[in-house]
């Protein structure tokens, strides 16, 4: 028998998300958080170390030291760097996969859905090929070479894709990275025991991984993706969970890896696999969107109209989706796939696929999705989900929540769609910038998180606090899920905004947060500051932007950190990330960091006094430009 759990639930910035949760009689990490309350204050403060057998030890006043005499310095940088190594190296293995599924696609000859986007790649990477499956091979290889060079080589696109005053200053620097996996195995055996012991050296390092993180990982993943599987096409879209139909057999995807799913997408679509549903009398498949893949499926979804049913929620929104029972298969291939989800998966007959072991989950079937048997897997996957669906629908009560989300919240956004919705080039955002219409840029992307406040808690109040104050929001993450469920990327929404951006909003049909998907788009938004500043003739530390991760919560969210100071962006966290108990790292990263690339990290976990800390940066980066 399931039990109904009597703790003090998580509260989330969605009241109806909360309400639906508090009342489940499945545990949920809304229910784990009230027992997970006391933290350890020296692993908080990243003075702990447990790299080898004379440990764990643990700095304190008394104990400035560790046996071997590592202190807090060289302590907090080493678990600082190698985080942000395990962060990149879980963007790079989904830009590894994203190159090696077009380069399979190519020597295939099979459909590219978006051309225009290969041929801007091939202008950007100087390739040229003679035809269209040429070019993208060239172009998976380039990719490909670059990762696999050693550390002593420089990758070969950084500089074709950088922003030349951004690579001359890294230059200077000395932290250009060599190769992407190299950088990463160099991170972990960096910060391994007694070797290195600077802990400038170590946080610079991290300036690296950031670099070759945002390049491959972020940009050149949703580059790829653009080619494979079309680019975004802004439109208005359903979300939450009235996007669930059950009358169809729903399948749950969690992950980040969009083209490992491309096949087995189109081919719910076919007229085979709508005739195996027919025969179970059910309308056909469709796909529910939760973590970032569901957000990459929602900006691409004018191209799988007939199979996506929307995105439903973030991270920590899929357990509740799950308790619905109206999801009939979950299939995962990368994280932010909760242990969480396997329990209620398991209590409501659920079948678990994993294609990508990377990403196994420990009662998962783990199904082989390579390239070339991706015909033969999907018809399997298929027939599976079938009996699956034919074992568990009556035997499962449905918990619907129709009345969660909206209809209507605006998506499809890319650096393409959002320039050519403007005419095709930037001049009309920077002249209601100029104009101060929108009084600046605040980019808040990344995770969502349980912490401070309760779920998406603090990201959905300091996004609404900068709207107010004209400050037009940019999205990308697990965030975005939390703010448009919350309803701020509807064009509605705009009542919410400050006099000026209200009247942008209402003249232009737009909300005042602009959704870029996936935590990948953090890439898309690195292109719009680079062409932003390169319109201005400027550098990117120059523009009116910030950056905030208001609820940052895993390693990857260091790495996308570790990209936005390499590109000189102030950045906002709303809790540190594990390093207070280094006056070094503190140092670095909140000052010297100015001087270094002209970012720098502030840390504050109250929306309105965030909200005013990023405006007064915005106001004075105006001011240095010379505007009112």
């Amino acid at each position: 028998m399931i039990k109904r759990f009597s703790c003090t639930t998580c509260s989330s910035a969605d009241k109806t998300l909360e309400r639906f949760v508090a009342d489940l009689p499945l545990e949920t990490s809304f229910h784990r958080v009230e027992s997970q309350e006391i933290k350890c204050g020296f692993w908080l403060q990243g003075v702990c170390c447990r790299l080898c057998a004379n440990g764990p030890c643990r700095i304190t006043p008394d104990s400035p030291k560790g046996i071997c005499g590592a202190d807090s310095d060289v302590i907090v940088s080493r678990n600082f760097l190698r985080a942000v190594s395990s962060g990149s190296g879980c963007y790079i293995h989904v830009i590894e996969n994203t190159a090696r599924n077009l380069k399979a696609a190519a020597l295939a000859k099979n459909e590219l859905k978006g051309l225009d986007a290969l041929e801007r790649l091939c202008t950007m990477l100087d390739i040229e090929g003679a035809d269209v499956w040429d070019k993208a091979l060239k172009v998976a290889n380039a990719v490909l070479d670059d990762l696999y060079k050693p550390l002593f080589e420089e990758m070969a696109l950084t500089k074709k894709l950088a922003y030349q005053p951004r690579y001359r200053r890294w230059s200077e620097l000395g932290i250009l990275p060599g190769g992407a996996k190299s950088e990463i195995v160099a991170g972990v055996v960096k910060s391994s025991t007694n070797l290195n012991s600077d802990p400038v050296d170590m946080l610079l390092h991290c300036l690296r991984l950031g670099i070759s993180t945002g390049f491959f990982g972020l940009t050149l993943t949703n580059l790829l993706n653009d080619v494979l599987m079309g680019e975004p096409e802004i439109r208005f879209a359903p979300v939450g969970f009235r996007v669930i139909d059950p009358e169809y057999i729903n399948i749950m995807v969690t992950g980040h890896q969009h083209s490992m799913i491309a096949y087995l997408q189109d081919f719910l679509a076919s007229d085979e696999a709508n005739k195996k549903a027919q025969n179970v009398g059910i309308k056909g498949f469709k796909l529910v969107g939760c973590t970032c893949v569901g957000q990459d499926l929602q900006v691409r979804g004018a191209h799988c109209t007939a199979i996506y049913d929307g995105h439903a929620g973030n991270n920590f929104t899929s357990e509740a989706i799950l308790a619905t029972g109206s999801i009939d298969a979950v299939i995962t291939e990368f994280n932010c796939t909760l242990p969480g989800i396997e329990p209620i998966c398991d209590a409501l007959y659920i079948k678990q696929i994993c294609i990508d072991t990377i990403a196994k989950k420990a009662n998962a079937e783990a199904v082989d999705f390579s390239f070339d048997k991706s015909a033969e897997a999907s018809l399997y996957i298929l027939d599976e989900i079938v009996d699956s669906f034919k074992a568990r629908r009556s035997r499962v009560v449905l918990n619907l929540l129709p009345e969660h989300g909206n209809d209507n919240t605006l998506t499809g956004l890319s650096e393409t769609s959002l320039k050519a919705f403007l005419g095709g080039n930037w001049t009309p955002l920077i002249e209601l910038i100029a104009d101060g219409q929108i009084k600046g840029i605040a980019a808040v992307v990344g995770c969502s998180s349980l912490t401070g406040e309760g779920h998406d808690v603090l990201t959905v109040k300091l996004t609404e606090e900068l709207i107010k104050k004209d400050i037009l929001v940019l999205t990308a993450g697990c965030s975005s899920g939390g703010i448009e469920n919350c309803g701020f990327m509807t064009p509605e929404a705009a009542e919410l905004a400050g006099s000026n951006l209200k009247a942008v909003c209402q003249k232009l049909g737009i909300p005042p947060v602009l959704n870029f998907g996936p935590c990948l788009a953090i890439g898309r938004l690195e292109i719009i500051a680079m062409e932003l500043a390169e319109a201005l003739n400027i550098d990117i530390p120059q523009l009116p932007l910030v950056l905030s991760a208001p609820q940052w919560l895993e390693e990857q969210a260091l790495a996308d950190g570790a990209f936005g100071l390499a590109l000189g962006l102030p950045l906002h966290l709303g809790l540190p990330p594990f390093v207070t108990g280094s006056p070094i790292a503190v140092q670095v990263l909140c000052k010297d960091m100015l001087g270094l690339t002209g970012g720098q990290v502030l840390i504050n976990d109250n929306a309105v006094e965030s909200a005013d800390l990023l405006e007064e940066i915005i106001i004075q980066k105006r001011k240095d430009l010379n505007l009112a």
